[in-house]
């Protein structure tokens, strides 16, 4: 794990302002979806992409009554 350098304080409800400069890094922008993990006592933030249900594929993702599904699957599906 690699340190930026920076510290933030958690506010009154738990939450942390992420700096401009890294959200930009890691073209992070507003609304964006950010997974939670823990590993042992950390705690990782990384943004979401969406897997296919079926293949965990992450290219071409449609997203089909609230489901993620690539186009390969797709195509498979509909013969």
């Amino acid at each position: 794990m690699k340190s930026v350098g920076i510290v933030r304080k958690l506010d009154s409800l738990g939450r942390i302002v992420l700096p401009i400069e890294l959200r930009k890094t890691l073209e992070i922008t507003e609304k964006d979806g950010i997974e939670i993990f823990t590993e042992g006592q950390s705690i990782i933030l990384k943004k979401y992409a969406p897997n296919c249900v079926f293949c965990s594929g992450k290219k071409d993702i449609k997203t089909f009554k609230g489901k993620s599904v690539c186009e390969k699957c797709i195509e498979q599906l509909s013969k």
